[in-house]
């Protein structure tokens, strides 16, 4: 059986600010005007992290813009979103997040086989100095790419 996957949106700033140590896919409790909302690609992760709370995991400060023809039944737009992830896995992440300096940051969104799920990052924030030497790294990979794109054979 083959994946379906589509990207909704990705949390471009979670690897610039944070360095990623472990991934988590889990699932994510919504309604049904959220759904369709997401369809459309109306999601912003700006100042989005999950935590623990009595043994279950939850997603804050999402925003999930309201879909405009749910009319009676629309959402609040930064609600508290469970997670959904076995219990053993949500103590392994407990235990990490004790840890000075870590945090559960989410990387995508994504549909996977008619389902939303998340995709989680346990990492630890970046200093300023690592945050520059990120950015020269970049940049370094953006000029080789240019200069073996110039240089090529054609």
């Amino acid at each position: 059986m083959t994946e379906y996957i589509k990207l909704i949106a990705t949390n471009k700033k979670a690897r610039f600010n944070y360095k990623i140590d472990a991934e988590y896919e889990a699932g994510i409790v919504l309604v049904g005007s959220e759904v369709k909302s997401m369809r459309e690609g109306r999601v912003s992760f700006q100042d989005s992290y999950a935590d623990i709370r009595n043994g279950e995991l939850f997603l804050r400060q999402l925003h999930i813009t309201p879909y405009k023809y749910a009319v009676n039944a629309n959402h609040e737009e930064l609600r508290t979103r469970k997670l959904l992830l076995h219990r053993s896995e949500i103590k392994k992440l407990f235990s990490r997040m004790k840890e000075k300096g870590y945090s559960l940051v989410p990387l995508k969104i994504y549909f996977k086989n008619d389902k939303i799920k998340v995709l989680l990052g346990l990492g630890k924030g970046k200093k300023l100095y690592d945050k520059r030497e990120t950015l020269k790294q970049k940049d370094a990979d953006r000029d080789m790419d240019r200069d073996r794109k110039k240089y090529s054979c054609k």
